[in-house]
């Protein structure tokens, strides 16, 4: 599993916008296939901060996500809403062996 987290830094007054779009293509994102699950957290100091967080089932499944007509309706839609560049990574879950 992959864990993908994007750090969005938005202009405040762009937040409204960017929630409506969020919102309207949250159930297209989570029913890609290799997407496990999909969440929208609002930074808890700065309320023009927001992180999607996502499980997917490798690399190669964002991958086609972020190769797909979606995500090319739904990533330049987004810049265009930031005050800052975004702050993306990946992570897998470490198994600890005892």
């Amino acid at each position: 599993m992959l864990i993908r987290v994007v750090r969005m830094t938005f202009a405040p007054e762009q937040v409204p916008a960017f929630l409506t779009l969020f919102h309207a293509t949250k159930h297209r994102i989570r029913q890609r296939p290799g997407c496990r699950h999909l969440e929208l957290w609002q930074d808890a100091v700065v309320p023009n901060v927001y992180c999607t967080f996502s499980h997917w089932d490798d690399e190669a499944a964002l991958n086609a996500y972020r190769e797909s007509e979606l995500f090319g309706e739904v990533w330049p839609a987004t810049k265009r809403l930031f005050a800052a560049p975004p702050v993306a990574f990946s992570s897998a879950p470490v198994t600890v062996v005892e």
